[in-house]
C-alpha cells in the first residue's frame, strides 16, 4: 500500500496499527490532536476531530482510512463523560465522512472503529453480523449511533467497514497489563459471578484482520473482530494464574468490583457484561488466526 491514513493513531489501537503497517505501506499518516511533525515514513498531522483543516488534503489517494477517534470508556459514566464518549465518535465520524466526500480520488476503503458491545450481554447465544442481536443501554446507544452516523455518510468511491471489536490483548496498553499485575499480586481470581463471557483478540491478529479486510474488498458493511471462541472471565482468569505460576488467586465479588470501580473511576460494564460474539465473516471469508487459542495468546503477552 502507498498511504494509509489512520485518525487517532497515536492510541493503544492505533499503535499496534502503526507498527504492524510502517513496513507495509510507503506513507503512514496519524491524524492527531499533537503537533505535526514527520518521523521516517510516518506523517504527524494536527486536526481537532470536529472541523474541517489543512489535514483534508492527507485523504487524498489514499489506500484507507483509519478511524479510531473516541474518548476512552475506562472512566466513570457521569454525564459529562457520556457526552464526551458519544460526541467524539460521531462528530469524528461526521467530519470524516465530509473530508472523504471533498476528495478527488478519496479513499478507497474506510474503516471505523465500532464495538462488539453493540450485541446484548448474553450468556448463551453467540452474536455473529447476520442475527447477532443489539442490546440496550448507554454503551450500544453510542455503538449503534456511532454506526449510524458513519453508514450514513455517502461516499459513493469509497468502500466501508464498521469493526466490531472486542478486548484487544496487548502487552503495552488497553485492559491486558493491569490485568496481569493484578494477577501477580494475587488479585486474579474471578471478577463477578465468573460465568460472564469474555470475547477478545491477540493485538497481532487485530492489526492482521485489518489487513485483511483491505485487502478482500468484497466486505462490507459490519465485522466481528474477535477470536475464534469467547472465553469466560472464570477461565481467563484461571489461565493467566496457570501461566504466571500464581497459587494465590482472590475472588471479587460484585460489591467489591463496584466499590472498587467508583475508586479508579471506571465502570463495572466493562467486566461484568458478557459479550459473547464470534467472527463468522472473518472465517467465512478464510481469514486464518495465529492466536486462536487463549492459552497461547497469553502466553505470548507474558
Amino acid at each position: 500500500m502507498k498511504k494509509i491514513v489512520i485518525a487517532a493513531g497515536t492510541g493503544f489501537l492505533g499503535e499496534v496499527l502503526v507498527r504492524y503497517f510502517k513496513s507495509k505501506a510507503e506513507t503512514i499518516v496519524i491524524l492527531t490532536r499533537g503537533k505535526s511533525k514527520t518521523e521516517n515514513n510516518i506523517q504527524f498531522v494536527h486536526w481537532d476531530a470536529k472541523t474541517i483543516g489543512d489535514w483534508v488534503i492527507t485523504l487524498e489517494n489514499a489506500d484507507v482510512l483509519i478511524n479510531m477517534t473516541g474518548k476512552s470508556v475506562d472512566c466513570r459514566y457521569t454525564q459529562k463523560n457520556k457526552d464526551l464518549i458519544l460526541n467524539s465518535r460521531v462528530a469524528s465520524t461526521a467530519i470524516l465522512g465530509e473530508a472523504v466526500n471533498m476528495c478527488k480520488n478519496p479513499p478507497k476503503t474506510w474503516l471505523n472503529s465500532s464495538t462488539a458491545t453493540i450485541y446484548r450481554h448474553s450468556l448463551d447465544k453467540e452474536m455473529n453480523e447476520t442475527d447477532g442481536e443489539i442490546g440496550s443501554g448507554f454503551s450500544v446507544d453510542v455503538a449503534t449511533s456511532w454506526e449510524k452516523t458513519f453508514f450514513n455518510q455517502q461516499t459513493l468511491k469509497t468502500r466501508k467497514i464498521a469493526l466490531r471489536t472486542s478486548i484487544v490483548l496487548g502487552k503495552k496498553g488497553g485492559a491486558f497489563p493491569p490485568i496481569l499485575r493484578l494477577t501477580k499480586i494475587g488479585l486474579g481470581g474471578k471478577q463477578g459471578p465468573g460465568d460472564q463471557k469474555l470475547s477478545w483478540i491477540h493485538e497481532v491478529d487485530f492489526a492482521r484482520s485489518v489487513e485483511f479486510i483491505i485487502n478482500n474488498s468484497h466486505i462490507k458493511d459490519v465485522i466481528n473482530i474477535v477470536a475464534l471462541k469467547p472465553s469466560t472471565n472464570l477461565v481467563f482468569m484461571n489461565t493467566l494464574n496457570k501461566i504466571v505460576k500464581n497459587p494465590i488467586a482472590i475472588p471479587i465479588p460484585k460489591p467489591i468490583l463496584e466499590l472498587g470501580a467508583r475508586i479508579i473511576r471506571t465502570d463495572t460494564e466493562l467486566i461484568l457484561k458478557s459479550r459473547n460474539v464470534i467472527p463468522s465473516k472473518l472465517i467465512d471469508n478464510g481469514f486464518q488466526f495465529l492466536y486462536p487459542d487463549l492459552e497461547l495468546a497469553l502466553i505470548s503477552l507474558t
